[in-house]
């Protein structure tokens, strides 16, 4: 793993995350994370443009999800 960024993020890990998934809109993940993922942030936001700002619960559930390999998963699943 790289080292974390000034926010002790993990850039290549977020970067990635919001390359293969930044379309998903947040309405989508709130599906899967529930009504608090993205707080403040409107149901018709995509990931890519809320990506930077999300507190370190919803980062840390994206990347723990997409590290094991259950994000797209989770997210066609939520599509249905």
């Amino acid at each position: 793993m790289s080292k974390p960024g000034l926010d002790n993020r993990h850039r290549n890990h977020d970067g990635d995350i919001s390359h293969k998934h930044g379309n998903t809109l947040v309405s989508t993940l709130r599906k899967i994370y529930g009504r608090g993922f993205a707080a403040g942030y409107p149901d018709t936001e995509k990931l890519s443009e809320v990506m930077l700002q999300l507190n370190e619960t919803s980062l840390g559930q994206l990347r723990r999800d997409h590290e094991t390999g259950h994000l797209e998963h989770k997210i066609a699943k939520a599509l249905k």
